[in-house]
């Protein structure tokens, strides 16, 4: 491209940034979208870093290079970033709530409005891969391939159910203490690995171990984590906590499930993956100033704001993208770092270099499917641009609609 075809790009950039900017309210706490994005592209990228298809025979099967590379864990405490979506979620739900309240919308609407935003995106993702698995199984693909594609593809909706139980529980969440839902994760566990109970007990930590950020959220929402003090208290005990369940308690390193692991932070999740969603939710109230001076700026914003726009998309899709490249890999031959097996830095750095080939076919998917999440409608306000402001005590009740 010429000096001038860059130039005239980064205008095109520029002015599409600065529309963007032009509709945001002045008032809103662009920190909070910027915490979204960085929670929904975590789970993408560490999704697309760790998962990994071989060929097991005629079957695929899922493994991951943590499998084979223990000590690659701490790329697991970077990318799991899900407490900091359910931190954003509970702060958000709780405002938006609290201000249907206020304007005499009905529970009912609010949470159909809000469920709405969830569930759309899912009728795409699910029409299409069950069109896929009945024609893989029609075409004498293995059963075993079709279930390892379905369940990957798939395995975004636990989140959305959880997402969606904790916010139409918001009007009881709102004003629950998070050491409430603290106490029973820990309980769960004490009871499970320390006095053999029963592992399905495991389940109930589901519901318990995110409620604990989504009720950090709502806290935030009330404007009681406003000092920094309280997010190096998260922080600095969260991370304490975390190490010392992991160095003397026998909880696996890794903040994500690993095949063939007999124990999983995750699935369901443990105390210790509560008390490292603690903090992550510590550090990510600390970066709450820092983001705001960041997002001034018209072209981070404008990228943070198209990320929120589309975050459903990206999130249902992503896995997807990943499977596609791979199938569309295997018409050229077995690929490192997309076909063959997770064990060595290898396979890391070439994975690296797929990442961009994934991101393109995210893309494809986005336009694809993008107005699944928008409700196909025109003329629809950007709920990007929608305001909600910095967090005071007593303001909930007075923000606008997020």
């Amino acid at each position: 491209m010429t000096d001038i075809g860059v130039r005239a790009v980064r205008q095109a950039a520029r002015r599409g940034a600065d529309r963007v900017g032009a509709a945001t309210p002045p008032g809103r706490d662009r920190a909070v979208d910027a915490l979204r994005a960085a929670a929904v592209l975590g789970v993408v990228l560490g999704h697309w870093l760790v998962t990994a298809l071989v060929s097991d025979g005629r079957t695929l099967r899922t493994a991951s290079p943590l499998q084979h590379m223990p000590w690659l864990a701490p790329v697991s405490w970077t990318f799991q970033t899900l407490a900091v979506f359910f931190l954003v979620g509970g702060h958000v739900a709780t405002r938006s709530h609290a201000s249907a309240r206020a304007r005499g919308v009905p529970y009912r609407s609010w949470l159909t409005a809000r469920l709405s935003r969830l569930f759309k995106p899912v009728a795409a993702v699910l029409g299409l891969w069950t069109v896929a698995a009945v024609a893989l199984l029609l075409s004498g693909t293995e059963y075993g391939t079709v279930r390892t594609l379905v369940k990957l593809a798939l395995s975004p909706l636990w989140f959305l159910v959880v997402f969606a139980g904790l916010t139409a529980a918001t009007p009881l969440l709102a004003r629950l203490n998070p050491l409430w839902p603290l106490a029973v994760v820990l309980h769960v566990d004490l009871v499970r690995f320390g006095l053999g109970g029963p592992a399905w007990l495991g389940w109930v930590n589901v519901a318990a171990g995110w409620m604990v950020p989504y009720t950090l959220g709502a806290a935030w929402a009330r404007g009681e984590l406003e000092r920094r003090r309280a997010g190096w208290i998260l922080l600095v005990g969260g991370a304490a906590a975390t190490a010392g369940l992991v160095a003397w308690a026998g909880y696996p390193a890794s903040m994500v499930g690993v095949p063939g692991q007999a124990m999983s932070n995750l699935y369901p999740p443990t105390l210790a993956v509560v008390t490292f969603g603690l903090a992550q939710c510590g550090g990510a109230l600390l970066l709450r100033d820092r983001l705001r001076h960041a997002m001034r700026r018209p072209v981070a914003w404008a990228a943070v704001a198209v990320v929120n726009l589309f975050a459903m998309t990206v999130f249902l899709w992503h896995q997807t993208a990943l499977m596609a490249t791979t199938a569309t890999g295997l018409l050229v031959g077995r690929l490192p770092g997309l076909h063959t097996r997770p064990d060595d830095l290898g396979w890391v750095g070439a994975r690296l270099l797929w990442l961009p080939v994934f991101a393109l076919a995210l893309a494809v998917c986005w336009a694809a499917f993008r107005s699944f999440e928008r409700g196909g409608g025109r003329g629809r306000r950007s709920r990007v641009v929608r305001a909600h402001r910095p967090s005071d005590r007593g303001s909930a009740a007075k923000a606008r609609h997020v």
